[in-house]
């Protein structure tokens, strides 16, 4: 291919001709971002170095990408290459790979090579830096930095994998409905600096080998910003590595659960929910010091799964914190099923000493057969959920099978009463009616309406807006008040806004009543 351009490879600089001659070939536009990005990243990371620097390399690489764009397919295309690209050369940094001294050096390397090389050849225009003349005659010249991957000029983009089907799948309906809900509000008052948000939602049917294809089509196909209100233990044990790897946000993800809480916290995953182990302590305090439950009368029912095996750690880890060592009572059933007559089984036989209250770590519809089945073999028997059973789906089953089943029943709630009258929770049911009329306010729908309000605010803070500087302003984050009755916080060492719980109860009509937990 002949083409009427110039490239000089010295170090990171490279020659391109005037703005007369034929377009850039987007090969050698590529090329200079594998160069010149991770420069420019590394530099965006370190606050001791002026960000106008930084920003001219980016204004000028610009007008590189539309000389070698024939189109605005194209130009996304070489935009989201040169991303990924700064974004690798702040993973650098941020990984310690590069400290702040060496970006320092290879950036005045990169604009001593442009300014040396401009001189040596002042027949060229270095499209890095274009001469006087030619930026003159150039509109294009002063370009906003290149939009990041899953935005536009018009919109961003975040995905969630979620089960449509299954087991899991009216928990999943209203975590999608509570961000729907938050991002159509926002949108309706201008959006991100005029950018509307938009949720794109792929199924992994609760299965975890479905997971890595639901991400996979989300980030390549549908090109997303980032992930919000992923669902399932076992399925972030997959989403995250997969997130992490491209470094691209993991906001609030439904699940309490261990791992999507490291410490220290990974850098792109936030929550904002309490963790299971804050939701089974509160449970364990509550059972034992409330009504005067032995912990050798109180039993597990879990999942056996890492959803099951997190909750059922968290109460092992209550037990210790209240000086008893003794294995925990466990029943099981395989996940995803509403097999659970071997549970059943194992409960009536736990006579010497009675079991008088279940912690369960459960689905929804497995919660409820679990019930119905031993309400009359153990009378009087306690019953107490963690949230993640879905609280609007557990009641719903429940009453079908009638009063007696449904009073008592407890769970636990990472959000305050959706029967309250605080701001937070008139705003969500302002907003509900309002976008989705005839849905009746929910405990997961209203998680889902937190969790993206706090993202938001985020995002309008954030400018301009990529990822790096979005995870900065989380991080900053201090005394986020929503109307909760509850600060919520972020920090370098704390990605988790919430450390309250709440407690519920079902009575004879299937309805919530707020309930002290201490």
């Amino acid at each position: 291919m002949t083409v009427r351009w110039c490239a000089l490879l010295l170090g990171t600089c490279f020659f391109v001709p005037a703005a007369s001659a034929v377009p850039i070939s987007p090969d050698v536009v590529r090329d200079l971002a594998a160069r010149v990005g991770p420069v420019v990243g590394q530099a965006a990371t370190c606050r001791e170095i002026a960000q106008g620097r930084v920003q001219t390399i980016i204004d000028q690489f610009s007008e590189v990408i539309r000389q070698g764009s024939s189109n605005g397919g194209e130009r996304d295309g070489l935009i989201r290459t040169f991303n990924s690209y700064i974004a690798e050369g702040r993973g650098r940094v941020a990984s310690s790979q590069v400290n702040c001294q060496t970006a320092e050096r290879q950036l005045a390397e990169l604009e001593r090579s442009l300014s040396q090389q401009q001189s040596a050849a002042p027949s060229l225009s270095f499209a890095l830096a274009p001469s006087t003349a030619a930026a003159s005659t150039q509109p294009t010249a002063n370009l906003p930095p290149p939009l990041p991957h899953g935005v536009s000029d018009t919109e961003i983009r975040f995905g969630t994998v979620i089960p449509f089907s299954g087991v899991r799948k009216e928990s999943a309906r209203q975590m999608k409905l509570g961000i729907e809900t938050a991002f159509a509000r926002a949108n309706d008052a201008g959006g991100i600096n005029g950018r509307k948000l938009r949720l794109i939602a792929a199924d992994d049917g609760y299965d975890p080998t479905r997971t890595l294809g639901a991400m996979t089509q989300l980030y390549e196909k549908d090109q997303v910003f980032g992930y919000i209100g992923n669902m399932g233990t076992a399925n972030n044990a997959v989403a995250i590595p997969y997130a992490l790897e491209r470094r691209a946000l993991f906001f609030a993800p439904y699940s309490g659960s261990a791992v999507v809480r490291r410490d220290p916290p990974d850098r792109y995953v936030f929550n904002y929910r309490a963790s299971y182990a804050e939701e089974t302590a509160a449970i364990v305090r509550y059972l034992m010091k409330v009504k005067r439950i032995p912990a050798k009368q109180i039993a597990v029912f879990a999942q056996n799964d890492a959803y099951g095996d997190d909750g059922a750690n968290g109460v092992a880890k209550a037990f210790r914190a209240n000086g008893i060592n003794d294995p925990i009572i466990r029943y099981g059933f395989p996940r995803g099923t509403l097999d659970v007559d071997e549970a059943v089984g194992k409960l009536k036989a736990q006579t010497k000493p009675p079991i008088k209250a279940v912690i369960m770590i459960a689905t929804d519809r497995a919660a409820a057969k679990f019930i119905e089945k031993t309400h009359e073999a153990v009378p009087g028997l306690i019953y107490a959920n963690i949230s993640a059973v879905g609280s609007s789906s557990l009641a719903a089953e429940l009453k079908l099978l009638g009063a007696k089943y449904t009073n008592g029943v407890i769970v636990t709630q990472g959000v305050p009463s959706v029967a309250g009258y605080s701001s937070l929770v008139l705003d969500y049911k302002t907003a509900l009616e309002k976008y989705f009329p005839g849905e009746a306010p929910d405990y997961t729908s209203l998680e889902g309406f937190i969790s993206a309000s706090i993202l938001i605010q985020a995002l309008k803070q954030t400018t301009p807006l990529e990822t790096e500087r979005l995870v900065d302003t989380l991080e900053s984050m201090q005394s986020i008040d929503l109307g909760l009755g509850s600060k919520l916080s972020f920090g370098r060492a704390e990605h988790q806004a919430s450390h309250k719980i709440w407690g519920t109860a079902l009575d004879e009509t299937g309805t919530y009543q707020a309930i002290e937990l201490e």
